[in-house]
Formats: C-alpha cells, structure tokens, sequence
C-alpha cells in the first residue's frame, strides 16, 4: 500500500513537472510559429514591391517615379506616390488614425524625427499597414515604404511585423541591405532597432525569439 501511494506521488510530480516545461516552452513555439508567418508574409510584400518597380519600369512613360519629384509642393508628390502604389497594394483612401505608434526591436519607441518614422499610412484592402514617404532629396532613395504585416495588431515592432524597402530609379533595397552581416546580426536582435531585419530575413538570417 505504501508503494502504491510513493508510485502515485512520483507520478504526480512527473506530470507536474511535464505541464511545467510545456507551459515554458509552447508559448515560445507559438511566437516562432507567428514570426515565421510574418517573415514569409514580408517577403511577399518585398516581391510586390519589385513586381511593382519592374512593371512601372516596362511602360512607355517610364519617368512615372520621377515626376513626383518635380512636383510642386509634399501634397502633390503625396498624392503622385499613391497613384503609383495604390493598384499594387489596393491602398484605402483614408489615411490610417494618427494613434498607431511602432516601436523600435528594443523597445524604444519610433519618434516623429526619427528617419524611419514614417508620417503617411494607409490601410489596404488585406488589413496590411503601408506606410510611405517622400525622400525629397538630390540623393537617393526616391521614396521608402513600411509594411505592418500584423496591421494594427501588436507587437507593431521593427523587426517583428514593421519591415520596409527603398525604391531607387533602377532598383529595390530591403532596410539593411547596405550593412555588414554582423552589423545586420546585431540590429535585429533585443538590443538593437529592428530596421536590418528587413534584409537579414529576406537572406535567411535566423530570427531571435
């Protein structure tokens, strides 16, 4: 009879011990699970954006992307960029509420003077979060966009579900596609901001739970 009870106790305990290291290690599975539905997400946002260059590209009037530049004030180049992105991505005409607030992979948040805050986002028909601006500069980029792949659902972090692109005259670059492998390592990770993940993904790079 006392063996049973020391049977049923250690029994008790493995199964207690068992939920315990369930209970660690399905949310972090469930996490990886989700992070890999938004890395392969982004890289379809990433082929439409190529899809998209080449396309624009192919046409007769193939200076469509520099003529925004020409424009005469931010309203005007705005409401160019749209036109071009817009049967690509199927860009609401509402702009999205102000209240959306993307943060940094460490956590900080996106300020409004930061480079990679981006002041115009759209919602698109797909709930995705597409962000664009103008880089009214004599160098390139010509323009750069954000993709939230989660929408207005969290975490709403570089690196995580915020990855972005550059959109040259002749190209298209992935944030970080210009850094070192060890740097674009070291940025997406918890201490660093996120933006490399954007290429480090699209190369394969390895995320960190």
């Amino acid at each position: 009879m006392k063996d049973k009870r020391f049977w049923r106790l250690e029994y008790s305990i493995t199964l207690i011990a068992l939920f315990g290291f369930a209970m660690l290690f399905v949310p972090l599975s469930l996490q990886s699970t989700m992070q890999a539905k938004f890395i392969t997400r982004w890289k379809d946002c990433f082929n439409r954006v190529s899809y998209m260059k080449d396309a624009i590209s192919k046409q007769e009037k193939a200076d469509i992307l520099k003529s925004f530049k020409r424009a005469k004030n931010d309203e005007e180049r705005e409401a160019l960029l749209i036109n071009i992105i817009k049967p690509y991505f199927r860009l609401n005409e509402e702009k999205f509420p102000k209240h959306y607030h993307p943060k940094y992979m460490n956590q900080k948040r996106v300020k409004h003077n930061d480079f990679y805050y981006f002041d115009e986002i759209y919602y698109t028909d797909s709930k995705l979060i597409v962000g664009i601006k103008d880089v009214d500069d004599v160098t390139p980029p010509m323009f750069m966009m954000m993709f939230d792949i989660n929408g207005k659902l969290p975490p709403n972090t570089w690196g995580k579900d915020i990855y972005g692109v550059k959109i040259y005259e002749n190209k298209v670059e992935a944030f970080g596609q210009s850094e070192s492998l060890e740097d674009m390592r070291k940025d997406c990770s918890p201490e660093g901001t996120g933006i490399s993940c954007s290429y480090y993904y699209k190369i394969g790079g390895n995320f960190v739970d």
